[in-house]
């Protein structure tokens, strides 16, 4: 390690507030799928900052776009209209399906809308608020204060109760572990469409239709949070698109803004008719100019490559050559993942290989401590996943 990177991570370690066990390099700057130090090297980004870079980095279109909003207007608040919003708005709804957006600055908050939004929904029916909501074990919905009430870890949740109440907790992919958590307060049922910090795991057709069932029957709102595996990084712009459904509000961030911090929720029909209203809900930041000028050239982008269908291509070879990885090592005990989000899990933590991957060149993370969840720019090309295998091995060895 350089002195100079040394001082940057000395001071980082004395002035930031220790909530995360940083790896020990300094990066500088990005372009396409690529990551250089401030000492100059080369790592191979297959980590895209959590699914946030899934143009890559360094985009030209995308920064020419922002330049040109910065000179123009960066914030006005929402007591005002502004174009940006209005066309990023627009742009959401016809890929999501959804009927009414709201800005925000952050995926948990967006998990706070939408959680106060079925709740207001279910008061506006019933008049009284007393209503419940059911989560799913092993779920990670964010690090405030209502949607770690919907997070299904006990160890992420206790430090810090009491949280937000009337929250109880089914399995996923176990539908009767649902139905026997509905009752007649019910007003909600939350979870990612494919867990992602929980160990990679999708819906199953039949879990996911199953929900959307009850939820028609007893007038329950279906929240799907699309965080991380929304925008396209499945091959579809969102995942529950693969099954043929819609939920009744849709959390969206991450490579929403292609980098820049904003997320939103999204409602559809009654939701969006007979939930919030003003006063309810507000935000100083979301849905300024310029955040919704980097949704808007983003959405753009996705639409002129044909963004979704090149994921798909590239994540059946991912898949396959995963597959391929699986059956020369014993050590690998599962393979899951749909598109460019993808996992494998291990019969050991994975610490140690995700530290000899960044001395090798590579940058991954894990998903819990035995996955090694993959999550790289949408714009990957087949040489990035063989120079990543490479790489990879290398660093299991």
């Amino acid at each position: 390690m350089s002195e100079r990177m040394n001082q940057v991570i000395t001071a980082a370690e004395r002035d930031l507030l220790h909530t995360y066990n940083r790896f020990p390099v300094v990066f500088d700057h990005g372009e396409g799928t690529s990551l250089y130090d401030i000492d100059g090297k080369r790592y191979l980004d297959y980590f895209s900052g959590i699914g946030v870079f899934a143009l890559g980095h360094a985009n030209r279109d995308y920064t020419e776009a922002l330049k040109g909003q910065i000179d123009k207007l960066l914030h006005i608040s929402n007591y005002f209209y502004n174009e940006p919003a209005a066309e990023a708005a627009a742009r959401l709804k016809a890929v999501s399906g959804m009927d009414r957006v709201f800005f925000t600055n952050s995926g948990a908050e967006a998990v706070e809308g939408a959680l106060k939004a079925a709740r207001k929904y279910a008061y506006t029916r019933d008049g009284f608020a007393d209503h419940g909501i059911i989560a799913m074990e092993n779920s990670f919905h964010g690090r405030t204060m209502g949607a770690l009430s919907v997070t299904g870890k006990k160890a992420y949740r206790e430090p810090f109760e009491p949280l937000i109440g009337s929250v109880s907790f089914a399995r996923f992919n176990d539908l009767a572990s649902v139905e026997a958590l509905v009752d007649d307060k019910t007003c909600a049922i939350i979870m990612e469409t494919v867990q992602g910090e929980g160990g990679i795991h999708p819906a199953t057709e039949e879990f996911l239709t199953g929900v959307r069932r009850i939820c028609d029957e007893r007038d329950i709102l279906l929240i799907l949070d699309e965080i991380q595996c929304g925008m396209g990084r499945t091959g579809s712009m969102y995942a529950y698109q693969r099954y043929g459904i819609l939920p009744d509000i849709v959390t969206t961030a991450k490579a929403i803004g292609g980098g820049v911090p904003v997320g939103a929720f999204m409602l559809r029909g009654k939701a969006a008719e007979h939930s919030l209203v003003a006063g309810d809900h507000g935000t100083t930041y979301g849905g300024n100019p310029f955040a919704c000028a980097a949704i808007t050239e983003v959405l753009k982008i996705y639409e002129r490559t044909r963004l979704t269908d090149h994921v798909r291509v590239m994540g059946d070879y991912l898949y396959a050559q995963l597959e391929k990885l699986m059956a020369k090592r014993p050590d690998i005990i599962e393979h899951r993942g749909v598109g460019l989000m993808q996992g494998l899990e291990f019969d050991h933590p994975v610490g140690d290989i995700l530290n000899r991957a960044l001395d090798n060149g590579l940058v991954l993370i894990n998903a819990g401590t035995n996955v090694l969840r993959f999550l790289p720019p949408l714009v990957i090309e087949q040489e990035d996943t063989d120079e990543m295998l490479r790489i990879l091995e290398r660093s299991l060895d």
